[in-house]
């Protein structure tokens, strides 16, 4: 038995089944007579659909049925759609094209569902979809993010001409414009954020069931928000009450954002349930997934900073093209607003401007990827800091501590639309400067020259605005026995979200841990939620569970009250026992719980039981930050790059359990590094993905990396009851940012100025040899 504290270093309490194997993903799912699904997906990023030929496959061994974009259209089926809530440029609603389960006219982007084949096994299935017969006819394609909306570009939707489906503005244009016409100085480039893939341990997967008795479907998934994803459904696609739907997420192997947005694969294959009259199983395979999941970032930033003679910040304005894919994911808004909101920084600005379009092109569709907008908003505002130290010649640490925010200036709104509660952002600097040993730097550097290497350090000031004001609903349920179940609306993804849960319940009620379950995200066991994404699981899921655990303790106060024949005011409650003050008599928390169901131990005007809910959001988002430091090490002669170093100091609040705020920020520092050194999703003039295997698309390795030095610094926020901070997109959003700046720092001797994201070994080398041939053909 283990009673839990917060900001404890626990174990987690997952741990011991999920290493046994005895986790519970959608691909263990098994149901009686379950039948197994492949679909055909299009080979051509842009095609009409001249014919499809279905019959010789139909007759192949173990088909159960073979189901097309007619057959959807038949049926009546709408499409699959998503939350709108942004506009277009002119004012005008979002363009959100019509996304079919099952296209039966054109497609769109490589990758579209064009067939679904339901068969015995996974195997027949597969062998079937390669039989059906489908003839095309090619259309012009679109592929530049940076020039979708641009003249003469290709239209990949006819209601949508020049490709741009939402746009979004902050900050005063004129007011930025005039402070930049000011500024002594200037600097400006143009940054491209490559495309990456989410590449999860656990790959998407559907097992669905219709029940003709209920007219009911029960889909088991693996997903962030399960509630959206039944109300989109419901409401757009199957034209049902939510009643008639039950999404069950269980355990989810990791998602990223990656499976917060509706896909067509579980309202597909939960129709191809009710035609068939029996289970269908679907799961993707990992080639699969790099041409049917949400995909990450893919922007083309023109930014530029405007400061004086002292390195105090003027103005920073941004202009963004967004790449969104093909059609416009559920949740594939959230990159353009966080990307325009991150112009701001932890700095002193006075004049800011940011504008971000959502553009259409022939690929796959992109959406939310850790810190979706926000890491590359911040990479971007980093490395124009950076730009503007080495104008100046001064150094990087210093140009940020004149401008960053201080305490004293705190709350601290930036422009419209953006605010910060608290911060102490020089702190934090200066806490890691010292464990980085940075007055060391220029003696390590040093000594890599006479070792023939390039050393570059890169810094990243920042901050993380996350967990904006969105509902979550917790229910405490105790039992007779005295036992509780918790069931809350957020999804387990591997974040270890029970055992902060179990430390929250185990602290405010003083009861073991093993006297407590935890149910998330079941629609039909939680009455309604938002689920799990943009560092909301801890603040507003934590804090709804503390709300739901008060009312319960507050309920029992008064059941203890009476058990003892006091007057409950007089009750006070410490370490899971109920006090009448001034006096020894006392009663466990456990004998009230146990006593709650008991009618002849219960005063009238209380009801039996002891079960609480509640639904709690914030009434703004909390603002994490950190400082990043990065020491690489570069072979000139290769390319070859080494992460020698890297230090991290976070403020996130209180911290409920420092091993996995740890965990959380070594994890997004990681993929941080991943896109800045190694990740690129990369299609050729026709559309076709080059990278569609980890033959191609390289990953990160342990071995990439060093040992993280990582401290914390704590002011609490006040905007929820246990002031903590989003820590779940805090590493990934300064990493991008340390590990390209210090590439850069590495290269600037030999005059490489802006090195674009993957910053792989050959793109260095040829960097490097093409600035050494400028010089020469300069002193020529």
């Amino acid at each position: 038995m283990a009673r839990y504290k917060l900001n404890e270093s626990i174990a987690q309490v997952e741990a011991p089944r999920l290493i046994q194997g005895l986790g519970r993903y959608a691909d263990d799912i098994k149901l009686d007579r379950q039948s197994y699904a492949a679909f055909l997906r299009s080979p051509h990023a842009h095609a009409d659909i001249v014919s499809i030929d279905t019959a010789r496959a139909a007759r192949m061994p173990g088909v159960v049925a073979i189901l097309t974009g007619e057959d959807w259209a038949d049926d009546g089926m709408g499409p699959v759609g998503g939350l709108s809530p942004t506009k277009r440029r002119d004012g005008a609603p979002l363009f959100r094209p019509p996304r079919p389960g099952l296209t039966r006219d054109r497609v769109r982007h490589v990758g579209q569902a064009i067939a679904l084949v339901v068969a015995e096994t996974p195997h027949q299935a597969k062998d079937a979809v390669e039989a059906i017969e489908v003839q095309y006819s090619p259309l012009p394609v679109q592929l530049s993010t940076e020039a979708a909306n641009k003249p003469g570009a290709p239209a990949i939707w006819e209601d949508c001409p020049d490709n741009e489906s939402m746009y979004v503005a902050l900050g005063d244009r004129d007011k930025a414009d005039k402070a930049m016409a000011l500024a002594a100085h200037i600097v400006r480039d143009k940054f491209v954020v490559s495309r990456i893939a989410a590449n999860t341990i656990e790959p998407r997967s559907v097992v669905a069931s219709w029940d003709p008795g209920y007219d009911h479907y029960t889909i088991y998934a693996c997903l962030q928000r399960p509630y959206v994803w039944r109300s989109v459904m419901c409401s757009q696609t199957f034209r049902i009450p939510e009643n008639r739907m039950t999404l069950i997420p269980n355990d989810i192997g990791g998602s990223f954002g990656m499976k917060g947005g509706l896909y067509i694969e579980p309202p597909v294959i939960a129709w191809a349930s009710k035609r068939v009259g029996r289970p269908v199983k679907w799961t993707c395979e990992r080639s699969e997934g790099h041409l049917a999941d949400d995909q990450g970032r893919d922007m083309v930033v023109s930014a530029e900073l405007g400061f004086d003679d002292d390195g105090h910040f003027l103005a920073m304005r941004f202009t963004s093209n967004n790449n969104l894919g093909a059609f416009v994911p559920m949740l594939g808004l959230g990159a353009c607003r966080s990307m325009v909101e991150s112009v701001a920084g932890p700095y002193l600005t006075p004049a800011l401007f940011a504008e971000a379009a959502g553009v259409m092109t022939n690929t796959v569709h992109v959406a939310n990827y850790r810190a979706p907008g926000r890491a590359p908003g911040t990479y971007v505002v980093e490395r124009l800091v950076d730009m503007a130290a080495r104008k100046l010649d001064i150094d990087p640490v210093e140009i940020r501590r004149r401008n960053l925010v201080p305490p004293d200036r705190m709350p601290y709104a930036p422009t419209k639309g953006i605010a910060y509660d608290c911060g102490e952002f020089e702190a934090v600097m200066d806490k890691c400067l010292t464990a980085a040993d940075y007055a060391g730097v220029n003696a390590r550097k040093m000594d890599a020259r006479t070792r023939g290497k390039l050393r570059g350090v890169g810094i990243a000031t920042i901050v993380d605005p996350s967990a904006g004001p969105q509902p979550e609903t917790a229910e405490l349920r105790f039992d007779p026995s005295g036992s509780a179940t918790l069931l809350v609306g957020t999804t387990a993804g591997g974040q270890s979200h029970a055992t902060i849960y179990a430390q929250i319940i185990c602290d405010k009620l003083g009861i073991d841990s093993d006297r407590l379950r935890i149910i998330e995200g079941d629609t039909d066991k939680v009455s309604w939620g938002t689920g799990t994404g943009s560092a909301r699981v801890a603040t507003i899921g934590g804090s709804t569970v503390f709300k739901a655990a008060e009312k319960v303790v507050e309920k029992a106060k008064r059941i203890a009250a009476h058990l003892m024949e006091a007057s409950a005011a007089d009750i006070e409650f410490v370490d899971g026992r109920f006090t009448v003050a001034g006096t020894d008599r006392t009663i466990a928390f456990e004998a009230v719980a146990r006593a709650a169901f008991q009618p002849a131990r219960l005063p009238p005007e209380i009801e039996i039981g002891l079960y609480e809910t509640a639904t709690w959001q914030p009434p703004a988002s909390n603002v994490p930050y950190a400082c990043q430091i990065c020491e690489v090490e570069i072979d000139p002669d290769t390319g070859a790059l080494e992460i020698v170093r890297y230090t991290e100091t976070h403020d996130v609040g209180l911290q409920l359990n420092p091993a996995l705020v740890d965990a959380q920020i070594h994890g997004g520092i990681a993929q941080a590094a991943g896109q800045a050194l190694m990740e690129q999703i990369v299609y050729d003039d026709d559309g076709q993905l080059l990278t569609g295997s980890f033959m191609d698309y390289c990953m990160p390795r342990a071995s990439d990396f060093c040992s993280f030095d990582l401290s914390s610094h704590v002011t609490l926020t006040k905007t929820n009851p246990l002031g903590v901070k989003g820590v779940g997109e805090c590493g990934t959003v300064g990493g991008i940012a340390a590990v390209m700046n210090a590439v850069h720092d590495a290269l600037a001797p030999l005059g490489v100025t802006n090195l674009s994201m993957p910053a792989t070994p050959q793109k260095i080398w040829k960097a490097i040899r093409d600035a050494g041939r400028a010089q020469e053909n300069g002193s020529a």
